[in-house]
C-alpha cells in the first residue's frame, strides 16, 4: 500500500487520536533504562527527562548519529519528518536500539500554511495535538525570556539610562510564537511621558529569535546563561555595544528557560521513543532540534535519528556549519528525502497535472537531487536516498529514478512507512545500518572558522547554492568589517533565504545555477555565536495565507480536536 493517497481513508490526526499509547514512564523505562525517578511527566504521554540524569551518562559511548535531509521543498510534499519518524521506527523494527530526535513545531506555521508538523499517516509521533499546540509550554517560556529583555531595556532607558543606550541603535526585537505580518514594524511606547520613550520596534516569530538559538545551541544551564548574557542588544551614540548581562539580564532569563531546558520524551505510533525539543526555522535560522536533546539521545540509544529543516541547502548546511562545529559532533550519514511527485515539480509540473506520468519532467528535476547529494557529499559523508511512495507513481518513473540515482552512484530505496509504519521502511533502515558499518564518515565542515565572514558567505553561495557570486550592499559590506574589527569574524554564518529554491528566488525550481545571491542584511547573534545573512526577500516574522489552516480547525463537545491535519 503506497503513502499519503486515498488508500488510507483516515487523515493524520485521526490516526493520531486512534493509537494506543504507553505511559511515557513506561517507555522512558523499557525502552531507554531511565529510571522513573528522573521521568517528570506532563500527564501520562509527554515528559521531561532530568538534566542532572542526562549529566551522569557523560562517560557513556555515543550511538550513531544519522541526519534526515531533504531536496527543495514544493508543494507536492517530501515527507522530511514522516520519514525521520518511520526510520526510527524501523531501525527499532529490525532490532536495533533507536532514537527519534526532532524539533517542536511552532504554532505559527501550524494555524497558516502547513498544519500539524508530527509526522504523518503510520509514522507519527504522539500525542500529536499536545505536540502541535502548546507542548510542554517551551516555546512560551523562550517568548516570555525574550521579551522580558525587552522590557528590561525599556525600563533601563525610562529610569535614566546610566549605560548611555542609544534609542536609535536598539536592535533587540521582541517575539511571538504566531505568524503576524502586522508586528514586523511597530511604533512602541505610545500615549505620553508614563509609558516611556516611543521609537521604532518590531517582532520577530519566537523560532527565529536569538533566544531560541541559544536555547538550542546551549549545553547546558551555565552555558545557557553565558550565551545570554552576551546577547548584544543596542549601542551607545559612539557605538559601543550594550550587552544583556549589562542589564543583569542573564539571570532572570535563565530562570524563565529552567524547566524547559529539559529534553521533552514523547513516543512514536509504535511506542518507540522520541525526544522532542527546540524548533528554530531553518530558512531564517539555524534549524535544528537542540545540543542537549541530540547529546543525550547518543548516549541513551545506538542509533539516533534527528532531521534538520527544509532542504538539505538550508537545514542540513546549518546543522553540518553550525550546530556540528559548535557542538562537536560528528554525523555518521545523511538520508535525503524526496518524492516523484516533488521532482516532476522540479522538472516544470504543475501541481494540479502531477498524478500524470511525465518521464521528462522527472529527468528535469532529479537536477535537484543530484545536486543535493553532491552537496553532502563533499561534507565528507555517506548519502543515501528514501523516495517516499505514492499510490499515482508509475513503475516507468520508478525504473528511470532508480536509473537516474545509480548514474551518480547513490542508493536510492522505496519506502512505504506512511501506511506501513516501521515495517514499511525495513529496507530503509537495513540500507542505513549496511552503510553506516561500510562506508564510515569523514566528515568535515565546509568553511574554516578563519575565512573572513564576507567569503564564508560566498563559499555557501558557490558550493551549495550553484550561484556564481554575491553582491552584497554597502550597508551590509560595512556590517561585514564592523563585525571583522569587533573579533567576530571566527563565527559561522546562517545564511536566511527563501526555501524555495537554491536561488533567492523562490520560482527558480531544479537546480539553477550562475546567479547571484544577493545579501542585504547583516545581524550580530553574538549569544547564539553565529552571523545571520539576510538574501533577497525574506521575513523574519512569516505572514498567514488567504485561508489559513486555523479556518479548518474546531473541538467537538467531548473535547476532540479536529482539523489541525
Amino acid at each position: 500500500m503506497s503513502n499519503n493517497q486515498h488508500a488510507q481513508p483516515k487523515s493524520d490526526i485521526e490516526i493520531a487520536q486512534a493509537a494506543t499509547m504507553k505511559p511515557v514512564v513506561e517507555v522512558a523505562e523499557k525502552s531507554l533504562g531511565i529510571p522513573s525517578a528522573h521521568v517528570l511527566p506532563y500527564g501520562h504521554y509527554k515528559a521531561k527527562v532530568s538534566l542532572d540524569y542526562l549529566s551522569s551518562l557523560a562517560g557513556k559511548k555515543d550511538g550513531k548519529l544519522i541526519l534526515v535531509s531533504a531536496i527543495t521543498p514544493t508543494p507536492a510534499g517530501e515527507g522530511k519528518t514522516t520519514t525521520t519518524v518511520g526510520l526510527g521506527d524501523a531501525l527499532n523494527h529490525i532490532g536495533k536500539k533507536a532514537l527519534v530526535c526532532l524539533r517542536e513545531p511552532s504554532l505559527g506555521p501550524c494555524f497558516g500554511v502547513k498544519g500539524g508538523a508530527a509526522g504523518g499517516g503510520y509514522a507519527q509521533v504522539v500525542p500529536m495535538e499536545d505536540i502541535n499546540l502548546h507542548f510542554t509550554g517551551d516555546f512560551h517560556a523562550i517568548g516570555a525570556a525574550n521579551n522580558l529583555l525587552s522590557a528590561l531595556i525599556e525600563n533601563h532607558i525610562y529610569w535614566g539610562n546610566e549605560l548611555g543606550i542609544d534609542q536609535r541603535r536598539v536592535t533587540w526585537r521582541r517575539a511571538i510564537d504566531m505568524n503576524d505580518r502586522s508586528l514586523r514594524q511597530i511604533v512602541s511606547s505610545l500615549g505620553g511621558v508614563a509609558n516611556g520613550f516611543p521609537r521604532e520596534d518590531g517582532f520577530d516569530i519566537t523560532v527565529a529569535s536569538e533566544v531560541m538559538a541559544i536555547f538550542c545551541l546551549a549545553t547546558d544551564m551555565e552555558d545557557l546563561s553565558r550565551r545570554l548574557g552576551n546577547i548584544t542588544v543596542a549601542q551607545t551614540r559612539d557605538k559601543k555595544p550594550i550587552k544583556a548581562s549589562d542589564l543583569k539580564a542573564a539571570g532572570p532569563m535563565t530562570v524563565l528557560l529552567k524547566d524547559a531546558m529539559a529534553p521533552n520524551l514523547v513516543q512514536t505510533l509504535e511506542n518507540n521513543p522520541a525526544i522532542i525539543h527546540g524548533g528554530p526555522f531553518a530558512n531564517i535560522a539555524h534549524g535544528c532540534n537542540s545540543v542537549i536533546a541530540t547529546k543525550a539521545a547518543l548516549k541513551l540509544a545506538d542509533y539516533v535519528v534527528t532531521e534538520a529543516g527544509f532542504g538539505a541547502d538550508l537545514g542540513a548546511e546549518k546543522f553540518l556549519d553550525i550546530k556540528c562545529r559548535k557542538a562537536g559532533l560528528k554525523p555518521d550519514m545523511v538520508v535525503v528525502v524526496a518524492t516523484i511527485r516533488a521532482l516532476k515539480m522540479h522538472g516544470g509540473v504543475a501541481k494540479d497535472a502531477l498524478k500524470a506520468e511525465n518521464l521528462d519532467a522527472l529527468k528535469s528535476g532529479f537536477s535537484n537531487l543530484e545536486r543535493h547529494v553532491k552537496n553532502l557529499r563533499s561534507y565528507g559523508l555517506p548519502v543515501v536516498v528514501s523516495i517516499n511512495r505514492f499510490s499515482s507513481d508509475t513503475q516507468a518513473e520508478i525504473d528511470l529514478l532508480l536509473q537516474l540515482s545509480k548514474s551518480i552512484e547513490v542508493e536510492c530505496v522505496l519506502a512505504d512507512h506512511w501506511a506501513g509504519g516501521g515495517a514499511g521502511a525495513k529496507e530503509l533502515a537495513e540500507t542505513v545500518v549496511r552503510t553506516i558499518e561500510t562506508n564510515p564518515s569523514n566528515f568535515k565542515t565546509l568553511y574554516p572558522d578563519d575565512m573572513k565572514l564576507v567569503d564564508k558567505v560566498r563559499t555557501i553561495a558557490q558550493n551549495i547554492y550553484g550561484a556564481a557570486d554575491i553582491s552584497v550592499d554597502a550597508t551590509a559590506a560595512a556590517k561585514f568589517k564592523e563585525l571583522e574589527a569587533e573579533g567576530y569574524g571566527h563565527l559561522p554564518v546562517c545564511i536566511a533565504k527563501t526555501q524555495y529554491s537554491f536561488s533567492t528566488d523562490p520560482n527558480a525550481k531544479g537546480a539553477p545555477s550562475g546567479h547571484i545571491i544577493p545579501v542585504r542584511e547583516v545581524r550580530l547573534l553574538s549569544g547564539a555565536e553565529f552571523v545571520v545573512v539576510i538574501c533577497g526577500d525574506i521575513m523574519t516574522m512569516p505572514g498567514l495565507p488567504k485561508v489559513p489552516a486555523a479556518n479548518h480547525m474546531e473541538i467537538t463537545a467531548d473535547g476532540k480536536i479536529t482539523g489541525l491535519f
